[in-house]
């Protein structure tokens, strides 16, 4: 795949860099991204992910920008109130590489349509903000085997890990499923939403810009990825943890048990954060996370 002069100039740090040069900017020119959100994680990860020169972007939300969203989801601006966040995505992306594709997807992923939405990409990024959404993006993916990458935000935590279910690890087990890690989305009310807990905005650009770095790993291929591996972040302490998981064989979609339906819990970027971190209530810290094997720290001693 060749470059224009634009091109290369535009992406000559990457060209120049051991590990992606210009095979891997080549894999980014070609590879077709689905980013399902547009708020707090899919700001910095849409945004980086354009400017790193992913050849189409696909951006899935349903809502209109709003003042309050201006405090972490950096992709829109003040005019930008009231207008559909796929627009104002689209707009951003234009000004910051004209060389995008961009399919805007006005509408919010269902059991009904989630499939046949993101069966055009070859990597989902979600960075949603509500359970049911969460679980019927991961196992759409399962499906149609397609690498995800999947982020959460808490008040001042969040949680990163990359899900390929549809392929099996170096022993020849199945990797794991988002449901291997989290079987259930915790009932409805059990942790507050976003608007009530609230949320660190520059915690969103972190935890955006870490997803970006991921999705470009899975298309470049480079260093070890975060299968089986959930990256967690605490902001009070400045500390990075990864947590490792494996596969369940009772989880509903490559184990033993019955597809189970995705359960109508709604939640927002604080309350999967907890989720996600075994933060919330005790019968989330149940199952899988209590065989999560924590990996060593580098951490420098502290006086």
């Amino acid at each position: 795949m060749s470059f224009s002069a634009d091109e290369i100039e535009r992406y000559a740090r990457h060209l120049v860099l051991r590990d992606v040069g210009g095979p891997g900017q080549a894999k980014l020119k070609a590879a077709r991204v689905l980013v399902v959100g547009a708020g707090g994680l899919g700001s910095p990860l849409i945004q980086y992910l354009a400017a790193a020169g992913v050849g189409a972007l696909g951006i899935v939300d349903d809502d209109v920008v709003s003042l309050s969203n201006l405090q972490r989801q950096v992709l829109h601006e003040t005019p930008d109130i009231g207008r559909p966040k796929v627009a104002s995505a689209e707009a951003a992306v234009r000004r910051l590489n004209p060389h995008v594709e961009i399919d805007l997807h006005p509408t919010r992923l269902t059991e009904a349509n989630a499939r046949d939405i993101l069966r055009g990409y070859d990597v989902v990024a979600d960075g949603s903000d509500n359970f049911a959404t969460r679980y019927t993006v991961s196992d759409a993916c399962f499906y149609e085997q397609k690498p995800l990458v999947t982020a959460a935000l808490g008040p001042f935590d969040g949680a990163l890990t990359t899900i390929r279910a549809h392929e099996t690890g170096p022993d020849g087990r199945p990797n794991p499923t988002y449901r291997c890690l989290f079987p259930a989305p915790p009932p409805p009310g059990a942790v507050p939403a976003c608007a009530e807990a609230g949320v660190l905005g520059a915690l969103a650009g972190v935890m955006g810009s870490l997803m970006a770095l991921e999705v470009i790993r899975e298309v470049v291929g480079f260093g070890e990825g975060l299968v089986g591996r959930l990256l967690m972040v605490d902001a009070r302490a400045m500390r990075f943890e990864t947590l490792r998981y494996g596969w369940d064989e009772a989880n509903p979609l490559n184990g033993t048990a019955k597809p189970n339906p995705v359960l109508g819990a709604e939640g927002s970027e604080a309350s999967h954060a907890r989720h996600l971190s075994g933060s919330g209530p005790p019968s989330l810290q149940t199952g899988t996370m209590q065989a999560c094997k924590r990996e060593p720290q580098n951490d420098v001693p502290q006086d």
